[in-house]
């Protein structure tokens, strides 16, 4: 074991900085402002260590790439359950992990599956789990079932009805075709 902790330590990295100029508008009436750790009132830093050697402009662009990911990490660990951990067994754990990344990608799915036809990829934006969940899943409505026909009324208040309407009519629309299936609508990532 000590073998791998020194052959890990002799690695080299390095410290890339960069430094934003910002922009801001300063009220006096506010009175002084608070500075925190690695910032002044004129810029913003950014510190990557890092062990790769490329220029620093690479790095800096390889590490922001890398940002958008993080936020959809946490909305998963927050909103898609991933953060639990509900039982002692290395199995019980491992099936709640494949169930809950299950669940988050099907909703993104979903999310892509209701978007307008003619969105294109540069505009389509990020819907967050929990709003998603309040746009489709907690709604105001009654089941009912009537001469052998079961429908679904909604709430006269409910603003997202015709989408949400749109979105069930695709989704009763899939059929397969042959070993695949068939298109409801234009591609996504058109």
């Amino acid at each position: 074991m000590q073998e791998l902790v020194d052959c890990c330590c002799r690695k080299d990295f390095r410290f890339v900085a960069l430094r934003y100029e910002k922009e801001r508008e300063v009220d006096p009436e506010d009175g002084p402002e608070q500075y925190q750790l690695f910032e002044t009132s004129a810029y913003t830093y950014r510190v990557f260590v890092t062990d790769m050697s490329d220029p620093r402009a690479f790095v800096a662009w390889f590490y922001r790439q890398r940002a958008g990911a993080e936020n959809l990490i946490k909305e998963a660990n927050n909103d898609a359950g991933l953060a639990a951990h509900p039982s002692g067994r290395f199995d019980a754990n491992r099936n709640h992990f494949q169930l809950a990344m299950l669940a988050y990608n099907l909703n993104c799915w979903l999310l892509l599956f209701h978007r307008e036809e003619q969105s294109d990829v540069t505009q389509l934006q990020h819907t967050t789990l929990a709003t998603a969940r309040l746009r489709f899943l907690f709604l105001a409505a009654k089941i009912w079932r009537h001469a052998g026909r079961t429908g679904v009324s909604y709430s006269d208040h409910y603003e997202e009805q015709g989408l949400f309407q749109r979105l069930m009519d695709r989704l009763r629309r899939i059929a397969t075709r042959g070993g695949s299936y068939a298109p409801v609508m234009r591609p996504a990532l058109c």
